[in-house]
């Protein structure tokens, strides 16, 4: 199959000096993935967002245009919306993906499912096109284990919301070549990233300091130490944070908190991150955030 790609040139990364990525692949279209897909059409990269479920890209597509629009309102756009958009196709096989010179994978955060995308990407994939991963705590050696290039695989870490936040974690795994390195950060200084390099332990940088205080703020809301208004606001007003523990463990997700949590614990072996009781009754009950209207506080539809 040909797919969207194929019929330009594909860049040569077995120089010293590799051509700048023009091409990317999106694996993912929920928050993390549109939001990926989006800084990337921004800068003027040709885009092919990829998921299995049409109504997830449906979704991502909306979401897209929707934060693009208000952007566009507030003249803060290179270019018009409407280019951006254009730039962007969808698919629902990662066939779709063999022209591209990088593919950003932003699946759920479960190991099991990033090994199996990641052995399919590698089959799929030209030779030479870097694998980059979005996880927040999941071994990058362990998903380069799983490819037939770990020189080519790095980890590409945004924060949320992806047009807002300027910081990529970049992760060099046990067997990641430098020139991977260098052109993932010369990948995020194109989308205006600043990119921080961080070794692959579980959590990298942003998660491993992260995560414990967000599961703290769930301890001393379970223990009655504060409201979760009064704890959120001791966060805002007395630290400088834009958001309390809990409001920003609503925007990143439940789920994706306790899932990382639940790395960071088995991975590390250290009590200190065993999720809080609260935090993994919230997520079985299915309050997860915005996302669901309803986290550990209450949002309208859409917030």
């Amino acid at each position: 199959m040909r797919g969207p790609f194929a019929t330009r040139r594909r860049s040569c990364w077995t120089c010293c000096e590799p051509a700048m990525i023009q091409r990317v692949g999106i694996v993912g279209a929920g928050t993390m993935g549109a939001g990926i897909a989006q800084v990337c059409a921004t800068a003027g990269l040709e885009v092919v967002l990829v998921d299995v479920a049409a109504g997830a890209l449906d979704r991502g597509r909306a979401a897209i245009a929707a934060s693009l629009a208000r952007l566009e309102e507030k003249k803060r756009l290179p270019r018009p919306a409407a280019e951006i958009v254009a730039r962007i196709r969808t698919a629902t096989d990662v066939a779709e993906l063999a022209g591209a010179e990088a593919v950003i994978e932003a699946a759920f955060e479960d190991a099991a499912v990033k090994l199996d995308l990641f052995r399919r990407l590698d089959a799929a994939c030209a030779p030479g096109a870097l694998l980059l991963s979005n996880t927040s705590s999941i071994p990058i050696t362990r998903l380069g284990a799983a490819t037939k290039r770990p020189d080519k695989v790095a980890g590409m870490h945004f924060m949320n919301p992806v047009p807002v936040m300027t910081l990529v974690e970049v992760v060099r795994g046990l067997r990641t070549a430098d020139a991977t390195i260098d052109a993932v950060k010369a990948l995020a200084t194109t989308l205006g990233k600043t990119a921080v390099e961080s070794k692959d332990v579980p959590g990298f940088i942003a998660n491993r300091i992260l995560m414990p205080m967000l599961n703290e703020a769930f301890f001393a809301l379970a223990e009655g130490v504060g409201t979760a208004e009064d704890i959120d606001t001791v966060m805002r007003l007395g630290m400088s944070h834009p958001l309390g523990p809990l409001a920003l463990a609503d925007l990143i997700g439940l789920d994706v908190c306790l899932a990382i949590l639940e790395v960071l614990h088995r991975e590390l072996g250290d009590p200190k991150y065993r999720p809080a009781p609260l935090l993994r009754q919230f997520a079985a009950a299915g309050w997860l955030g915005r996302k669901t209207g309803r986290g550990v506080h209450v949002y309208e539809p859409h917030a």
